[in-house]
């Protein structure tokens, strides 16, 4: 067996291990990554062949996490892995950005990546080793790759920027990014942020690049030292040089007046250049048996066609296909209120794409309850995105939720989570309806939560809006444009999508894919500036529309109370087998939850009108209320015994009243008094015994006192 180790330092002195040679030999390419106790087993397999007629590059990219790995059962029923979780796929989604535009254009097969954690110890974490993993695991393969590549999560911890934090760690920092990138460029970015300036965010990319330098190099002399740094022979497509300058020729004057004919329909544009295409195979007069064979050649240099039609045009003449300037934004409308039904709504407008949010506020059994493999916990704010076939026109069915809405979701729940108040009693779930699409729906959902969530009268901090910028390039970088707020086919067809969202004071969260060879930070530089005049335009529009959250909830939206208590007077609410807070809840119709949080008892109280939540409230504050000597309590007998009363003068609460303070006189026996259990009698705290604890209790201190009894004390 021969195994081989590389190793690679992190700038804080700890190390990463990458072995091959020992697990998963029958794969094409197979390494264990090791960071401490935490082990990533990555595997690729690559098809010998492409399947005829492919003409994109079928990559599938899975992630999973062994509870094992963490000596955990897994939940449920079957006590078994199941279904990726989200987390699972956004860190699948994070590796596939990074690896898929440096697959060679040609290159058809079909590729999967698996990566497995098999070990952790809840120390490191193991999504910032997962790009590292897969890309060491291809470049250990004969497969065509254009790499290597890794990731790092960089943080900034007290000023300082921190390479792959710890979860500890990771708690204390104000930015959260994950980097991926070749040993010259960055490839994809995408993390959270609190609210900083686009400088603070240049420097946290070249402090992730710079670390992901060496990991890059280790893996070339894994390559070298394995042979695998030549890479296996393949033709997956087929060619006509005529025919590709006979497209040219014909077609690319036609989609170039096309492209900058500032036509802003989407559909008609996309008919009118099919048309070019369409008249282009016409003229061909073919037989339907010598067009079957030449069809998707067509298609692919006409794509080309369109494609350099659209580039030269903004290059060129800084025309756009909808005829807007390479800085300028779609128009913007924007409602509040729109739905009767929800507890607060937003329809968000930019040109063609279009987002129906709704904002739902629940209370603590609303929470999603988040069991991860290295992650426990409750989440309270909630944000979801769907992608209906209907935006786009498509007559198609709708299926279950994909990858691509979960990831969408994630990055608008990153931007909005900040700006939701630490201590906000009310679990909140925003769901954002693409009802329209052409680009950007992602940001139109950070837009259109925003509305959403200030119409419900939640009291975010701040409004955020976002923005997605897209880059022209030619060849060498020495021409380039970078485009404001841009369309579907600008996303396709252009070599950059970078969503960036924010404050007026700063960013929140940011994702980017590059689809070119050296991006310089000159160029990310001006793309953030230049994103953040568009975010303050939308920002404008926004609060156009509404300009702060609305001081109340709507009618029909639940009210909360929140308070604590001490944490000994848990069990007091609860009472025996949850007696005492079932009858709160059933006398008053509230709904009571109670937690022990910091070493205190966290209360919620939720009703649907006041009386019902004062009701609960008071209750409750009656329970925990703290004796106070002096003070007179209306008391509920509860035992009769020949030396007294033990009665209850606070929920939770019973003294002594002892015979000889019911009355000034000389009680001889208790049945001399009338009482019985049940009767209701004042009484005065007069003393707490320090010690047991124990009331002193009277009531004939609040009876008046016989003149004999005034005369004796004088006379004493």
């Amino acid at each position: 067996m021969n195994v081989i180790t590389k190793t690679v330092a992190l700038p804080d002195g700890r190390t990463i291990s990458i072995e091959t040679g020992k697990l998963a030999k029958q794969a094409d390419g197979s390494v264990v990554v090791r960071m401490g106790n935490t082990m990533l087993l990555a595997t690729v397999c690559c098809a010998k062949d492409a399947v005829p007629g492919t003409d994109f590059m079928p990559l599938t990219v899975e992630y999973k996490e062994k509870f094992g790995a963490y000596g955990r059962f897994p939940g449920g029923f079957t006590k078994r892995e199941g279904k990726a979780s989200d987390y699972e796929i956004l860190t699948a989604r994070l590796i596939d950005r990074a690896l898929r535009p440096l697959f060679p254009d040609n290159f058809h097969a079909e590729t999967f990546v698996n990566v497995i954690m098999v070990s952790a110890d809840g120390v490191d974490i193991p999504d910032a080793l997962a790009g590292l993993a897969a890309s060491a695991a291809l470049a250990v393969s004969d497969i065509p790759f254009n790499g290597p590549i890794s990731e790092v999560r960089v943080a900034r911890i007290n000023g300082e920027f921190v390479i792959d934090p710890t979860f500890e760690q990771l708690e204390k920092a104000d930015m959260d990014l994950m980097v991926g990138a070749t040993y010259e460029n960055i490839m994809m970015v995408e993390g959270e942020m609190n609210e900083v300036s686009e400088q603070d965010l240049l420097n946290a990319l070249k402090a992730a690049h710079e670390a992901i330098k060496p990991m890059c190099l280790v893996q070339k002399e894994l390559m070298k030292e394995l042979g695998t740094d030549v890479k296996r022979e393949y033709c997956h497509e087929e060619s006509d040089e005529e025919l590709e300058k006979d497209v040219w020729a014909k077609c690319y004057d036609k989609a170039y007046a096309l492209a900058s004919s500032a036509n802003t329909d989407k559909h008609d544009r996309s008919a009118k250049f099919e048309a070019v295409k369409e008249e282009y195979i016409e003229s061909l007069n073919l037989t339907e048996e010598e067009l079957a064979d030449k069809v998707a050649l067509i298609d692919r240099y006409y794509h080309a066609v369109e494609k350099e039609a659209m580039r030269r045009s903004i290059l060129d003449e800084g025309k756009r296909l909808d005829g807007r300037t390479t800085t300028e934004i779609r128009p913007i409308w924007c409602e509040v209120g729109y739905l009767p039904g929800p507890h607060g709504s937003s329809i968000f407008t930019r040109g063609e794409t279009q987002s129906l949010t709704t904002c739902t506020l629940g209370t603590k059994s609303d929470e999603k309850l988040v069991d991860d493999v290295l992650t426990h916990g409750k989440e309270r704010f909630l944000l979801h995105y769907n992608f209906p076939p209907f935006s786009t026109g498509e007559a198609k069915p709708q299926r279950g939720v994909g990858r691509r809405e979960i990831g969408h979701g994630h990055l608008a729940w990153r931007a909005l989570k900040g700006m939701i108040p630490a201590d906000y009693p009310y679990c909140v779930r925003v769901v954002s309806d693409i009802m329209e699409s052409n680009g950007s729906s992602s940001m139109a959902t950070v837009c259109a939560g925003t509305l959403a969530l200030m119409d419900a009268g939640v009291q975010i901090k701040k409004p955020v809006s976002g923005i997605a910028m897209g880059l022209i390039t030619d060849k060498g970088n020495v021409k380039y444009s970078v485009l404001s707020d841009i369309l579907g086919d600008e996303d396709h067809l252009g070599d950059m999508d970078f969503k960036v969202t924010g404050t007026r004071d700063g960013i929140t969260a940011t994702q980017m894919d590059i689809k070119v060879d050296g991006l310089s930070y000159e160029i990310l530089e001006k793309a953030l500036n230049q994103a953040k005049e568009g975010r303050l335009h939308i920002l404008d529009k926004i609060q156009e529309t509404i300009a702060e959250p609305r001081a109340d909830l709507k009618p029909h939206a639940p009210r909360i109370v929140a308070f604590d208590v001490p944490k000994d007077m848990i069990g007091a609410i609860i009472g025996p087998g949850g007696k005492i807070i079932q009858d709160i809840q059933e006398k008053s119709g509230a709904t009571v939850s109670i937690d022990e949080i910091d070493g205190k008892g966290r209360v919620e109280v939720a009703a649907t009108n006041k009386e019902a939540l004062d009701a609960a409230v008071s209750r409750i504050k009656a329970i925990v209320a703290v004796p106070e000597v002096g003070e007179t309590y209306d008391a509920k007998v509860k035992s009769i015994m020949p030396y007294g009363a033990f009665v209850e003068f606070m929920p939770g609460k019973e003294g002594l009243l002892h015979i000889s303070e019911i009355a000034w006189k000389r009680i001889e026996k208790m049945e001399d008094t009338g009482m019985k259990e049940g009767d209701m009698v004042q009484v005065k705290l007069l003393d707490i015994d320090p010690k047991s604890g124990k009331f002193k209790l009277s009531h004939k201190a609040l009876l008046p006192r016989p003149q004999r009894e005034e005369k004796k004390e004088q006379q004493d």
